[in-house]
């Protein structure tokens, strides 16, 4: 078990390093090629079919907004295009992404900047989340301060820690909280808790001292005095979704649930998962506090199975016992078995012994009952709960010069922070998360 992490993580259950050395500081995405993902998947495209298969890069764009652009170029509905994942704004990236019945001619009249798009086939199947197996990346840190001796021996002993333990813990990244103001857990908290009012309250007038100061004193004035009609003139217009509920409560003061529903339903799930994400990183962190291996498992654990790709399938699981550790154990070290833990909803099975013990402490600290993500007053957000791998399974490959450049591959669902976070050992604002 390595240091405490800073504040900002431990708000949201990353509580701990799990490498001993001390890190490297520095900051990553100062270019934008210092940043680089290229996603991973196992679609194989042939010459027919309905859909345009094409491979996009793009150069500091953000995913949906570069979607909304390219179906006013081709004049098409966005319905029609499909991808696996959104990937980073401030960032190179690569993925496939599919588009129902386009010519490949018609991909003339698209002329963006930071924008390749190139054919790669045709198929019957569009791109969607499925298709997914992971990422590649290829980080850049940059303003280390240390001598290169110093680095190159950090860089190197935290790499040879990481392949001691074949990975490092699977921590939601502070990306799903939001770095720069981590209120989405808090939201959901409230949503679970059947207090919306709470829930409105924390989105709207929640101070983040790292918003700007116009944003901050907006949020401020409303936490103060509930001015709805004020904050409407008061939040600036890029504050769209805040905007959207604040018109529900101009019209009716006492409407949080329909302020909530002024949101994208997708981002209203997000609250509620955010709050699962940060019970998790708080039993994850509990498991690395007590010394506790995420490579193998103990009687009472719940392991998953791999899908046919090899990918941990959370819906196949079994409960470890004292008679078959051995032999769950023997499947681990062959990644035919994977140590999971919960993202707790109203159907969740707990795990036994010391894990069960661990998820139970967790749970019971922050009183929270499995019948309150049932959610009757909005039901539409309920979550029944499932299981997720504790380790991230990583082998990083790495070069030091004036900067550190890091390469590795993730599956879906984990975190790149993560694994830098194990690096640098810094404040996540400053590092550029």
């Amino acid at each position: 078990m390595g240091s405490p992490a800073f504040p900002l993580e431990q708000k949201v259950g990353i509580e701990l390093y799990l490498t001993k050395n001390p890190g490297i500081g520095g900051k990553i995405r100062q270019q934008i090629e210092d940043f680089y993902v290229e996603e991973i998947t196992n679609r194989e495209e042939g010459a027919e079919g309905k859909y345009l298969i094409l491979e996009l890069t793009k150069r500091d764009w953000d995913t949906h907004h570069l979607i909304r652009e390219l179906s006013r170029a081709l004049g098409v509905s966005q319905k029609r295009f499909g991808f696996a994942g959104t990937k980073d704004k401030r960032a190179l990236t690569k993925q496939k992404i599919s588009i129902w019945d386009v010519n490949e001619d018609a991909l003339k009249r698209i002329n963006l900047p930071g924008v390749e798009l190139r054919v790669v086939g045709r198929s019957n199947k569009k791109v969607v989340l499925g298709d997914l197996r992971g990422n590649k990346f290829r980080i850049v840190i940059r303003d280390v301060e240390f001598s290169l001796d110093v680095v190159k021996e950090r860089v190197k002993s935290i790499t040879d820690e990481i392949a001691q333990m074949e990975g490092i813990p699977n921590f939601f990244g502070m990306q799903r909280f939001g770095v720069q103001r981590p209120v989405t857990h808090l939201v959901g908290e409230a949503i679970v808790r059947g207090d919306l009012k709470k829930a409105v309250l924390t989105y709207l007038a929640e101070v983040s001292p790292n918003e700007p100061e116009d944003v901050q004193s907006a949020r401020s004035a409303l936490a103060k005095d509930l001015n709805f009609h004020e904050a409407l003139k008061e939040f600036p217009l890029f504050l769209r979704y805040e905007r959207a509920m604040l018109n529900v409560l101009v019209q009716n003061p006492e409407d949080y649930l329909g302020a909530l529903g002024a949101l994208p339903q997708k981002l209203q799930q997000m609250f509620v998962h955010a709050y699962q994400s940060c019970i998790f990183n708080k039993i994850l962190s509990e498991r690395l506090r007590r010394n506790l291996s995420l490579n193998s498992a103990l009687p009472g654990d719940i392991v998953c199975f791999p899908n046919k790709t090899g990918l941990p399938n959370v819906l196949r699981t079994q409960r470890v016992k004292e008679d078959n550790v051995k032999g769950m154990n023997n499947l681990i070290t062959r990644k035919r078995a994977f140590v999971t833990a919960p993202l707790f909803g109203y159907e969740m099975r707990l795990a036994d012994g010391i894990p069960g013990e661990i998820e139970r402490s967790v749970i019971e600290s922050m009183k929270i009952e499995k019948d309150d993500f049932r959610i009757p007053e909005a039901p539409e957000l309920a979550s029944k709960g499932r299981r997720r791998e504790i380790l991230c399974y990583l082998c990083p490959s790495y070069e030091v010069k004036q900067e550190v450049v890091l390469q590795f591959s993730l599956p879906k669902g984990s975190y790149a922070t993560t694994v830098l976070r194990e690096y640098m050992k810094t404040d996540p604002l400053s590092a550029g998360y």
